[in-house]
């Protein structure tokens, strides 16, 4: 008995003592930092507007399902999906609001990224730093990440809640209009623009420039029809002191392989990386590929759920080069059922599967080097490409009634395909504001088909906002059959959200 009491004292004595040390309770888990322990120091800081940037590998953003909304549901894509209700999502028929792969994903990644993006702006200032112009840098990008998620919100939902301070589960945001989150996202870049460098260093390629904030600005000018001040800000890298950063790439083709990244033509470019192979989590081992090729490539070498329209094809055959042979641009664009015979191309060894008048989109198809698709593509995504900004430059010159003026814009793009000047080729169009306009949307196919900027021009053009603008879309993609004007040119709030946040008013005619 004694015994027994003996040890339980002991016991008693040793909690005890070990219950006073408070030292021993309070450990620091290295692996989970508390916001008392992290937002301290400059590496910090620097490892904070780094996981802004991971955010590109989520599946619902530039990884994998943005695609979908931005390519496949424009007139230049859709999806033969045996997945109904994915195809489903690509042609207008919105049952499920919630529908993960389709709505869902994506706005969920997206405003993940931008609450990375206000940790930062919120903490980083806080910090102090050895080097000022370092500090400026690392809020400048954050300020750019953000501008940049909250366009593609602006041009996916439009009437979106702006979030700018770190928010809580509790937080229930309202929406704002598309005017008012245009207006937040001009002043994202504007301030980014005056933080960001011209060019970076080699370790730190990738990372937007002043150049690249400009280029966004100019584009959300665009969609307004703000045309003096997109061309205002487009001057920058065309006319301006960042002219000489940006050219065109002599060979097209660079532009969508792995080879020749982060070129004199990349304005912006997300980076991939085959290093990883994981899951898509926020795990050390996480994927950084992209998926897009794996499911954009044709039957036989991925899951062939997103292909090309045709008569984009067509169009490329309507107009020769000087030399009388069919514009270069087409064998890079798409993979098609005459590409063997129009270009002796054997692409992936020629192991997919086609029908008469099928095509799929090329760009950043892996069939240069390899037999078959993955999750895992190292290929960098070009989300603004010079040549875009040489079309859009045009495009708002035409608009200010300086028509003249924006010709040679659009000929410095068709001089690198061997095409004749705009003038030779159609020297109908002259002066004509209109004529040139439609003129121009053409070349916007010929030169970005596949870009991911499709469904943007569609919008800022104005074809979406009538029966009429609907009805001639239909004839080249008989999804449009399915378009309700008013509607469709949005997407709806997913229900979830919708439900969980009371002032949160869902889109209208959902």
């Amino acid at each position: 008995m004694k015994k027994i009491i003996y040890s339980i004292v002991l016991i008693l004595t040793v909690f005890v003592n070990q219950s006073c040390n408070e030292d021993l309770l309070d450990q620091v888990n290295p692996n989970t930092k508390t916001v008392t322990e992290f937002w301290l120091s400059e590496t910090d800081a620097e490892q904070a507007v780094n996981s802004i940037y991971a955010a590109f590998y989520k599946p619902g953003s530039f990884a994998r399902w943005i695609y979908f909304r931005l390519d496949l549901t424009s007139d230049e894509g859709f999806s033969n999906s045996p997945w109904i209700e994915l195809a489903d999502w690509t042609r207008f028929q919105y049952i499920n609001y919630d529908f993960w792969e389709g709505n869902r994903v994506t706005w969920r990644d997206t405003y993940k990224a931008i609450w990375r993006c206000n940790q930062v702006l919120a903490n980083v200032p806080g910090i102090e730093f050895q080097d000022a112009a370092k500090k400026e840098r690392i809020l400048a990008q954050a300020k750019f990440l953000r501008g940049l998620h909250y366009y593609y919100l602006a041009i996916l939902w439009e009437n979106v809640p702006i979030i700018l301070e770190p928010s809580s589960p509790e937080v229930r945001p309202a929406g704002n209009t598309l005017e008012e989150v245009w207006v937040q996202v001009e002043k994202d870049l504007t301030e980014a623009s005056q933080g960001l460098p011209a060019e970076w260093d080699a370790e730190n390629k990738g990372r937007p420039t002043k150049g690249a904030a400009m280029a966004m600005l100019g584009k959300v000018h665009m969609q307004q029809r703000e045309w003096q001040q997109a061309l205002d800000a487009f001057d920058y890298l065309v006319t301006g002191e960042g002219k000489g950063f940006y050219d065109l790439e002599a060979n097209f083709k660079d532009n969508f392989t792995h080879e020749k990244e982060n070129n004199i033509e990349s304005v912006f470019e997300i980076q991939y990386s085959e290093k990883n192979t994981g899951a898509d989590n926020e795990t050390q081992g996480a994927n950084m590929g992209n998926n897009r090729a794996q499911f954009f490539a044709p039957r036989g070498i991925g899951w062939s759920d997103g292909q090309a329209r045709y008569w984009a094809v067509r169009q490329f055959k309507k107009e020769m080069t000087k030399d009388n042979t069919l514009d270069p641009r087409l064998q890079h664009t798409f993979l098609y059922d005459s590409l063997e015979e129009d270009f002796g191309d054997k692409t992936y060894g020629r192991n997919w599967e086609w029908n008469d008048d099928e095509a799929w989109f090329r760009k950043y198809q892996r069939d240069y080097f390899r037999s078959n698709e993955d999750y895992f593509s190292q290929v960098n995504i070009r989300l603004i490409r010079f040549a875009d900004v040489l079309l859009m430059y045009a495009e708002a010159l035409n608009e200010l009634d300086n028509t003249a003026d924006a010709y040679q814009y659009v000929d410095r793009v068709r001089t690198r395909s061997n095409m004749n000047p705009l003038a030779i080729a159609y020297p109908e169009i002259g002066n004509n504001k209109d004529a040139f306009r439609e003129r121009l949307k053409v070349e916007r196919v010929l030169e970005l088909c596949g870009e991911s900027v499709r469904w943007a021009d569609l919008k800022r053009w104005g074809d979406l906002e009538s029966q009429a603008g609907v009805d001639k879309i239909k004839e080249r993609d008989p999804d449009f059959n399915n378009f309700v004007v008013g509607k469709h040119v949005r997407l709806p709030i997913p229900r979830m959200d919708e439900a969980n946040n009371v002032n949160l008013d869902q889109n209208p005619e959902y």
